[in-house]
């Protein structure tokens, strides 16, 4: 079970290096094992529309380690696919090549796939192990787990604050950010599909919710008008198969998805500037969104002055 651990940790390793490209399948790393424990293959899912992580990694054989195949094990941190998509399946190519064994990390939920792939190499007769690091692999595509498994976009909502926990300066913005924290905001932008404000903010602030201080594609942009669109916005989301929404939004916006429970993760960066000087009160500021109970912190990161912490559920 250990070495089955370390191999999946290498898939893992692999599969981030699709982030960008495999856009909007998911990121999969696989890793060949020869028998004596020797790496023979490895590979990962670069671009949507080309070969799979199996694929790769098959591709990626010495022509003289082709030998070991019959006795080696394949690691892939997802089930291998069983349709036809812009790529024939995989667990056909794995029956082809006719391995050992299969060690998988977690079932596809894609209605597609959900254990087909899985079946399928089984009644080949190869030995299929399911489940090793199973969460890891999962968390590593949970905007993919998110958008099959809840028919909506992964939610992750974020918002900056002065150490007092204040989000405005009496209606006007504040800039909390550093140069530097706000590039990762940017950065944040050119990871995730898409991005909403309330229309408060909109006609306040004006935001242009781009990528320009990073480089990548901007998010889809919405304005929340009323609360009750959530759900709307959130069912577009899904039809125009963007798996991701970042929620930049003021306190009522945000609040109002904690308040729905339409979260994922959250992101808070919190200067260690006050906005209160002794003995002063703020009526007219806005108060940053409580953090849910059931938000679990599992990041954080110090830039100049600020912290980025990080919850999840």
């Amino acid at each position: 079970m250990a070495q089955d651990c370390l191999f999946m940790h290498r898939c893992i390793q692999l599969a981030l290096n699709g982030r960008e490209g495999s856009r909007p399948n998911p990121m999969v790393g696989a890793v060949i094992v020869a028998q004596d424990g020797r790496i023979i293959g490895e590979g990962y899912h670069v671009r949507c529309g080309e070969g799979h992580a199996e694929v790769n990694a098959f591709a990626s054989v010495k022509p003289e380690d082709e030998h070991l195949l019959p006795q080696s094990t394949i690691y892939v941190s997802l089930e291998p696919c069983a349709h036809y998509g812009k790529t024939p399946p995989c667990c056909d190519l794995i029956i082809k090549k006719g391995v050992k064994r299969v060690v998988v990390g977690c079932v596809d939920p894609f209605s597609e796939v959900q254990g087909r792939g899985i079946e399928r190499i089984r009644e080949a007769g190869i030995e299929v192990t399911v489940g090793v690091l199973e969460q890891e692999c999962r968390w590593l595509n949970r905007r993919f787990f998110t958008f099959h498994e809840k028919k909506r976009p992964y939610i992750i909502l974020k918002w900056a604050q002065t150490s007092d926990g204040f989000i405005d300066n009496n209606g006007h913005a504040l800039a909390i950010s550093t140069p530097f924290t706000k590039m990762l905001v940017h950065q944040l932008r050119a990871e995730e599909d898409a991005i909403l404000v309330g229309r408060v903010t909109n006609e306040r602030e004006h935001p242009r919710l781009d990528v320009r201080e990073w480089s990548g594609r901007s998010p889809v942009r919405f304005v929340l008008s009323h609360e009750n669109e959530i759900e709307q916005i959130l069912n577009e989301c899904y039809e125009r198969k963007l798996q991701s929404l970042i929620v930049e939004g003021g306190r009522m916006t945000l609040q109002s998805f904690i308040d729905s429970d339409l979260w994922d993760e959250i992101r808070v960066e919190t200067s260690a500037q006050s906005l209160l000087q002794d003995g002063e009160t703020k009526n007219g500021s806005t108060s940053a969104p409580i953090i849910p109970q059931n938000a679990l912190c599992y990041r954080t990161e110090c830039y100049d002055s600020n912290t980025i912490v990080w919850f999840k559920r």
